[in-house]
């Protein structure tokens, strides 16, 4: 595996802790406020994906940096998309379903994503150019290979029931609209899958649903590693208003509506 991937792993890994560090605690957070628990993990991970990446010299978005203007940012060829906290409704309900997301994107595609979950150390990893993606539980008292040793190669399948991805906190009109058609046109079951933050995209990828549809906003960010995922095992993102794969280090940093669907 490239070194650059492996510091983007170890990083995620460090920002988890860091957010651990105050998930753990016995807070109280309803908003998000300049003090709260919820910016103090935010930030914290923040930093600490930071210090890792740094030295690779490969310029970053993340939620928490003050990204640079457009002007600057397109004319670079590479760039991280790091969101070190993802799912912040998941963290305040401490159900546990909350990410740290980076993904590397070339040529504003992504290439290599990394989604880990701090609170049950599950790491999942899409090498685009290998199209392989995998998934492991992250052991410290192992080193890097050897945890890679025991990863799980993803490689999703269909079931007998039409498995849709909704959102916990984000179901609209929209998602709703999409999987009543959905029905009609399936000769099989339609099913709804819940699952908190970037671990949607996880769960295509693992072959534990078939489709998910996000018709609500997002940015970057939320998606980057979660596409580098999913693209790996040969799943497709799409824009749904340019109908192609999404792309990344745009000008507007909002995405538009996707799908995340087999080829």
């Amino acid at each position: 595996m490239k070194e650059a991937y492996k510091q983007a792993i170890l990083a995620a890994i460090a920002g988890g802790n860091e957010i651990l560090s105050i998930y753990n605690t016995d807070f109280e957070v309803e908003y998000k406020g300049d003090d709260s628990p919820l910016t103090l993990a935010d930030q914290k991970a923040n930093e600490a994906i930071v210090d890792i990446l740094k030295p690779l010299n490969i310029p970053m978005i993340s939620e928490e940096n003050k990204n640079k203007p457009f002007d600057e940012r397109k004319t670079w060829t590479q760039c991280w998309i790091i969101d070190p906290l993802d799912g912040t409704k998941e963290f305040v309900k401490r159900n546990g379903e909350f990410t740290v997301n980076i993904a590397l994107v070339n040529n504003q595609k992504p290439v290599f994503g990394v989604i880990y979950v701090p609170v049950t150390n599950e790491l999942f990893v899409g090498l685009v150019e290998e199209n392989k993606s995998y998934k492991l539980i992250w052991e410290e008292q192992k080193n890097f290979d050897e945890n890679f040793n025991d990863a799980q190669v993803l490689n999703p399948k269909g079931s007998e029931k039409m498995r849709v991805v909704g959102s916990r906190s984000h179901m609209n009109e929209d998602t709703q609209q999409f999987i009543d058609k959905l029905k009609t046109k399936q000769d099989k079951p339609v099913e709804i899958v819940s699952k908190g933050s970037s671990l949607k995209f996880c769960l295509v990828a693992e072959g534990l649903a078939d489709v998910y549809p996000r018709f609500a906003p997002t940015m970057e960010w939320d998606t980057a590693a979660g596409q580098a995922i999913c693209e790996a095992v040969g799943l497709q993102v799409i824009d749904q208003k340019t109908q192609k794969p999404m792309l990344y280090n745009r000008e507007n940093l909002l995405n538009n509506y996707f799908l995340v669907t087999k080829s």
